[in-house]
């Protein structure tokens, strides 16, 4: 058994990060001292590890704490339980690498077609007139 700084520093986290955690019921201490001192064990250890690498793969900690909860009682739950977590993950991923890659493609025409000399004044800037062009367009009509 040790305490949270000994636990925080095996895992390379700050107490800080364990008590919230501890705080969201991601984790939960072994005991405690006489003293009242949170005490943690080698399961808290693994628990801690498994909730930083499903942080490294972008989960949320809703999406940890669901995981966790089928970890602790994996005889109560199925594999496809898991997938559908991780796949809606990789769906919400997807969208967003689209919208990513949608403004970028935008963003890179816009700015491919300026010339940016330094020598010339911005008012007749390319970026600055495509996105008032874009606003003028989108604009609600004064009927409105």
């Amino acid at each position: 058994m040790f305490q949270i700084g000994e636990l925080a520093k095996k895992c390379q986290v700050s107490t800080d990060t364990l008590r919230f955690y501890e705080k969201n019921k991601l984790i939960e201490p072994a005991g405690r001292s006489d003293s009242g001192y949170r005490l943690y064990n080698e399961a808290n250890q693994r628990q801690v590890s498994f909730i930083i690498k499903a942080k490294e793969l972008g989960l949320s900690l809703d999406e940890i704490k669901e995981l966790l909860e089928i970890k602790l009682e994996p005889t109560e739950h199925s594999c496809a339980e898991v997938k559908s977590i991780t796949s809606a993950k990789l769906e919400l991923i997807d969208d967003k690498i689209n919208e990513l890659t949608r403004i970028r493609s935008a963003l890179k025409k816009i700015n491919d077609a300026c010339c940016g000399h330094a020598d010339d004044k911005a008012t007749h800037c390319s970026i600055l007139a495509s996105i008032e062009y874009d606003i003028v367009k989108r604009s609600c009509s004064s009927e409105d």
